[in-house]
This record gives structure tokens, C-alpha cells and sequence, in this order.
């Protein structure tokens, strides 16, 4: 169903009244909950209601889709190298049969003589031993033609899947370094935001960051973080497929693609049925494109910094959707002063000014490709 304009707009209105009075939205049936953060003005190079500078977004928006976009292109390259090793494999084991049948036909040829009509016509004794001969000269030439053709074939086959091979490790490589440039541009605008906060900060939490920014495993251990997801569709070569903002969005009155509303559905379906908002209107960023979702840590909605089985549900959440990055096309996650990014895993990320919001220690972001 395509989005209403009509609802896009009522939603930009409610946000910004949101934003502004500070008011509270209630979920049908659910607890009051507060705007997950502030609204920027369109074309602000400010706070987007994200955490981070417009520059920045866009910047961890175009690293991690060039790396999982270069990832992707790499395991489909790898599969083409496996089904070309197999079939240069069988070839090969075609060849010696193919060389087999040739010789054959070179030696029946040596037995029967290589007589042309005319000279089996001269040397005939009798009409029926030139018929014979003719039509057996005709069968030997017509089974070296084949023979010579099926091993010329083979050969080309042969040599055509090698060199396909040979350009797939080629486009590995390729591949190989666009990940380090994406890995690259991501972890400097990261490092740029992170010296930039430290800098404006007053406050130094600078140790924190520190020990955030090196840690890359899992940010807490748990019994739904485990949970293997239902893979979202892809193109038949195994890509994901390009969507948009075409779907009514279940939790707010925008819109969201179809990708994001399953990676919703399949976090509620196991499990993490806390309060969910996804699209906004914003300048910059997933949320206004369908493709990022807020999920609130505390029962009771977006409120102030989680604490105690709060926090360990926003854990198990923000592990559930890297374990299964892959199988749901994650872009990345942001929770508790770190993003989790495709090519480095967690590091800090914070603007520095304490507000439950804007660092993420409220609500796990989601942002899908």
C-alpha cells in the first residue's frame, strides 16, 4: 500500500509539537512515552534526534552500506569460485574419456585406411565390398569429426571456466579493499565526532569512551540475544532488494519499508515486546526513509536512563539484531553510548551532554539497509 502524504504530514506535525512542547504520546493501550529525541530543522548540520551530527549520519550511512554492500558482493564472488572449481573438476574428468574416443577412431581409421571413394571404386572387387567400404569410411569420418569436436569443446570449456575463476578472485579482492575503505571512512568519522564531543564536553567521561571504543564483542550475554531470525526476502541472486517508504507503519502514522517491519516483527515474535517507534520526520538519517525503529528499554516507554532488567533488555535487544545483522539487513546499532557498525563492531558514540535520548540509553536504534 503506498503512504498516504496526508499521514506523512500529521506525523511531521505531532513530532514537531512533540518536540517542542515537550508532550508525551501514548501508545494504544500502553504506558505515556516521551519523543525518543530532539528534531532538527531541515538542512541543520546539527543533532538529528540520532546522536550524532547530519555529516556524521550520512557519513556511517555510506560506510556501512559500501561495506555490507562489498561483503555481500564477496560471499556471492566465493560461491561463483566454488560452482566454477566444480565444473573445471568435472571437465577435467571428461577430457581423458573424450581423448579415449578419439583414439579410438584414429586407430580404426589406420585399420580400415584412409581409401577415398575413388580409390575404394579402383580397388573394389565386386559392387557390394564398394558399397561396404564406402559407408564404412563415411561412419569413421563422422565419428572423428565428433570426437574432435567434443574434445575441442571440452578444452574451450575448460579454459573459459579458469579464466572465469581467475576473474572472480580479481573481483575478491576488489571487493576485499572496498570493505577496508568503508571499515576506513567509518572509524574516521567516528574518531572525528568522538574528538570533537571531547573537546566541547566540559564533563569528561573521555575514560569511558576510551574503553567503549576498543570493545567489540557482545555487549551483554543473555537468552534472547541467541534467537536466529527468520531471513528477510532477497533477489534471486541472493542481494537484497531495493525498497522503500511504502508500507503503513504499525507504530506511528508514517510509513516504513518492508524490510524494517520484518526485522520488527521477528524481534516481538521472539520476545522484545517493549514500546516500538519507527518512521520521523528529520533531516537526515533512516527514520524519515522507513528504515530505522527507536525500541524503548523500560516497560514504561522512553524514559531516563535504563537501569537494572531494563538495561539487560536493551543488551539482549541490541545483540539479538547484530547476531542476526546479516539475515535481517542491519545498516547498524546504536545503544548506550556505542554503535555497533558492520566492519568494527561496537565503538563510542555519544554526544556528551547526558541526555537519555540522544545517547541511546533509553532505546536500542535501528537502522536497516
Amino acid at each position: 500500500m503506498k503512504h498516504d502524504p496526508v499521514r506523512r504530514r500529521l506525523a511531521a506535525a505531532l513530532a514537531t509539537l512533540v518536540a517542542v512542547t515537550g508532550l508525551a504520546l501514548a501508545a494504544p493501550g500502553g504506558p505515556a512515552l516521551a519523543a525518543p529525541g530532539p528534531l532538527a530543522a531541515p538542512g541543520d548540520s546539527g543533532d538529528d534526534g540520532e546522536g550524532g551530527s547530519k555529516d556524521l549520519v550520512e557519513a556511517l550511512n555510506s560506510a556501512s552500506k559500501r561495506f555490507v554492500e562489498a561483503k555481500d558482493a564477496l560471499a556471492k564472488s566465493k560461491q561463483r569460485q566454488q560452482e566454477l572449481t566444480a565444473k573445471v573438476a568435472d571437465l577435467d574428468k571428461e577430457l581423458g574419456p573424450r581423448q579415449s574416443a578419439l583414439d579410438d577412431v584414429v586407430r580404426q581409421t589406420y585399420q580400415t585406411g584412409r581409401l577415398g571413394p575413388v580409390g575404394a571404386l579402383l580397388t573394389a572387387s565386386e559392387s557390394s565390398s564398394l558399397l561396404d567400404r564406402v559407408d564404412t569410411l563415411e561412419k569413421v569420418a563422422v565419428k572423428q569429426d565428433k570426437a574432435i569436436r567434443d574434445l575441442k569443446n571440452t578444452r574451450d570449456e575448460q579454459a573459459k571456466a579458469k579464466a572465469a575463476i581467475d576473474a572472480e578472485v580479481r573481483n575478491q579482492q576488489r571487493q576485499v579493499n572496498l570493505m577496508a575503505k568503508g571499515k576506513t571512512q567509518a572509524e574516521n568519522a567516528l574518531k572525528a565526532h568522538n574528538a570533537e564531543v571531547a573537546a566541547e564536553s566540559s564533563s569528561s567521561d573521555s575514560s569511558s569512551a576510551s574503553s567503549d571504543s576498543s570493545s567489540s564483542g557482545s555487549s551483554s550475554s543473555g537468552s534472547n540475544n541467541t534467537s536466529r531470525a527468520e531471513p528477510a526476502p532477497r533477489n534471486s541472486d541472493g542481494s537484497l532488494p531495493s525498497e522503500s517508504c511504502s508500507l503503513n507503519d504499525p507504530t506511528t502514522s508514517g510509513c516504513i519499508s518492508p524490510r524494517t517491519l520484518h526485522a520488527m516483527q521477528e524481534a516481538k515474535k521472539d520476545g522484545f515486546t517493549r514500546f516500538v517507534a519507527c518512521f520521523r520526520e528529520q533531516s537526515t538519517g533512516e527514520h524519515p526513509l522507513g528504515k530505522a525503529c527507536d525500541f524503548a528499554a523500560d516497560k514504561s516507554g522512553f524514559g531516563g536512563v535504563a537501569t537494572g532488567s531494563s538495561r539487560t533488555y536493551g543488551n539482549n535487544l541490541a545483540d539479538y539484531f547484530i547476531a542476526n545483522a546479516d539475515r535481517l539487513g542491519v545498516l547498524y546499532v546504536i545503544w548506550f553510548k556505542r554503535i555497533w557498525l558492520p566492519s568494527s563492531g561496537w565503538k563510542a558514540y555519544s554526544r556528551g551532554n547526558g541526555d537519555p535520548s540522544s545517547d541511546h540509553t533509553n532505546h536500542v536504534h535501528l537502522s536497516m539497509r
